[in-house]
């Protein structure tokens, strides 16, 4: 249904804005952290953007669901108004998700379901996340370029 491929990812850092809530209601943080990236010059010492997702949203209340909104950060200190946040490198499923925003639900419940079952790996204890490969201001939603990962054990 989706193309899965496992990769070792390095580790990585995030800096980002938290988010409490219904994960499609993340926009506003990453239009808050692009904002600060263009005010104070810093898109050259980035990756993209991307999001950390802590909570399953079909076992955990709306109102309680935990994520990072940020970019993938390769510079120095941190700008100003964003928190770091470590990503832990190692083995990881990647599934290239193309398609509007709203179906990554769907890429997920294939992910952490047949694709897992099937797969005979083991869930890693660290969280998923995504990292966004085009814009979507200036991409049309069916356009959207999406990779999900999800840690496993080695």
């Amino acid at each position: 249904m989706f193309n899965v491929d496992i990769e070792t990812a390095p580790d990585m850092r995030l800096d980002a804005l938290t988010h409490i809530g219904d994960y499609a209601e993340g926009s506003k943080c990453y239009q808050k952290v692009a904002t600060i990236m263009s005010a104070g010059g810093h898109w050259p010492d980035t990756k993209g953007m991307a999001g950390v997702y802590y909570d399953d949203p079909s076992a955990t209340p709306t109102d309680q669901l935990r994520s990072h909104a940020g970019v993938l950060w390769t510079g120095g200190a941190v700008p100003e108004g964003l928190e770091d946040v470590s990503l832990s490198g190692g083995s990881y499923a990647l599934l290239h998700f193309k398609g509007p925003y709203s179906g990554l639900a769907q890429a997920y419940e294939y992910l952490y379901g047949a694709w897992l079952a099937e797969s005979q790996h083991d869930l890693r204890d660290a969280p998923s996340f995504e990292v966004y490969l085009n814009d979507p201001s200036d991409t049309a939603p069916d356009e959207l370029l999406t990779d999900i990962y999800m840690p496993l054990m080695s």
